[in-house]
């Protein structure tokens, strides 16, 4: 049996904890929030426990699937028929299936075979080498032509990303088509899940399981110094200054944070400080009634700084509308500092937009979520940044989200990664 210490508590570092224990080591899992979850953790909204960013799972998440049945939650995934819409130039359409591009008024016969073709053959490819060379941009517009591209995905690209637009590696969208574009029960039909209760069901159980098998799960700790010696990592000093001894640390905190604990190993700073993240600033919104019967809709439109919303409750059954408006950007943005209330009114006002039927007593509550560290940059070439997860440093392991690239941010992907790091753990 081995000391373990895992850093940070999203569905990573909670999955990881629970890999250690089940192979019989001893655990601390340090989490610098008052909370588990990471972005998988709930608040408490105007009385309603709901996540802070959405959350969904397609029918290829085969690992959340398993570790619900392995925790005895069996059944508490649910699987819903869900609509995408499209709103452009003030009019919301339906989108996201082959009869809905076809009746789309905003583009030619061409345009509607060139998206379609590219959008079928992506869920059907498997490699990604060559996509991960070029720029989103450019293999949008081999594709599609310039125009196209302007019209239909440069907006998407350019509201998330801003001044980094140019740079996201085409292997990272192609993935993110490919993966919803197979959560289809048919062409004409979207399946998505959600887990009954939310996240926290899925959280509560891993954080049961880890305190029923001797783990310690320590929040407000967050870690500052990777302890190191003899270059072996001996353990993690917090940022309280309490010293905790250690065989192996697994770190699953955002990558902009690393740098800051490898004091002791400078020179290992520079592979982690070239990868960027975006911050996101999410709006959640509970109504009386419905924006429309879409799970999700994409924007594309002069009047709208947002590429687009969710209305949660079309997914997750809820007793009034939940809609969330995320913001993403990166910190340079003047708009990062805006005010709650700033942020609050504006998106209120989109959604009035969509709906001009909404009136200003149909909303019952705002809450405003922030987070610096949200989403990874991945850039073009980024399969050759990335790090291995075991580190020069025996013992040590670091990763995060980013780390199974190209695929994006997702529970059931850092539930498989992190049963992989622990099962390599103590290979350096």
């Amino acid at each position: 049996m081995a000391k373990v210490i895992v850093i940070g508590a999203g569905p990573m570092g909670l999955a990881a904890a629970y890999e250690a224990l089940k192979r019989g080591h001893e655990v601390d899992l340090l989490e610098a929030s008052d909370r588990p979850g990471g972005m998988a953790a709930h608040f408490d909204f105007d009385g309603l426990s709901i996540e802070r960013f959405y959350h969904f799972c397609c029918l290829s998440d085969r690992d959340t699937i398993a570790l619900l049945d392995e925790l005895g939650l069996n059944g508490a995934l649910q699987w819903v028929s869900t609509k995408m819409g499209y709103f452009v130039d003030g009019k919301l359409y339906r989108w996201g299936d082959p009869f809905a591009l076809l009746t789309f008024p905003k583009l030619g016969l061409v345009d509607k075979i060139r998206y379609g073709v590219q959008v079928f053959l992506s869920t059907k490819r498997s490699d990604w080498q060559r996509l991960d060379k070029i720029s989103a941009k450019k293999w949008f517009t081999e594709w599609l032509g310039e125009d196209l591209y302007n019209k239909l995905w440069r907006p998407l690209l350019e509201l998330k990303f801003y001044e980094l637009t140019d740079k996201i590696s085409a292997a990272w969208v192609w993935q993110r088509i490919k993966r919803l574009g197979n959560s289809r029960k048919s062409l004409l039909e979207e399946r998505l899940g959600y887990i009954e209760g939310g996240s926290e069901t899925l959280v509560k159980a891993l954080v049961g399981a880890i305190e029923n098998k001797g783990g310690r799960i320590r929040l407000k700790t967050p870690a500052k110094t990777f302890l190191i010696e003899n270059g072996a990592v001996r353990g993690v000093e917090t940022a309280s200054g309490e010293t905790i001894a250690a065989d192996f640390v697994v770190s699953t905190a955002p990558m902009p944070l690393v740098p800051g604990m490898l004091s002791q190993a400078p020179e290992l700073r520079p592979a982690y400080e070239r990868m960027d993240n975006v911050g996101v600033v999410c709006v959640l919104h509970k109504l009386k009634r419905s924006v429309s019967d879409n799970f999700w809709i994409n924007i594309s439109d002069p009047d709208f700084e947002i590429p687009g919303l969710v209305e949660f409750s079309n997914l997750r059954p809820l007793a009034n509308t939940v809609v969330y408006v995320p913001y993403y950007m990166p910190a340079t943005q003047p708009k990062w500092g805006w005010s709650d209330e700033q942020f609050v009114a504006e998106s209120w006002g989109y959604l009035k937009r969509i709906n001009p039927a909404l009136a200003d007593d149909d909303r019952l509550a705002s809450h405003v979520g922030r987070l610096r560290y949200a989403q990874p940059v991945c850039e073009v070439g980024f399969a050759e940044l990335i790090p291995p997860a075991q580190t020069p440093i025996k013992g040590l392991q670091i990763a995060d989200t980013c780390f199974y690239y190209p695929e994006d941010r997702g529970v059931s992907e850092s539930i498989r990664y992190a049963r992989n790091m622990i099962a390599e753990m103590g290979a350096a």
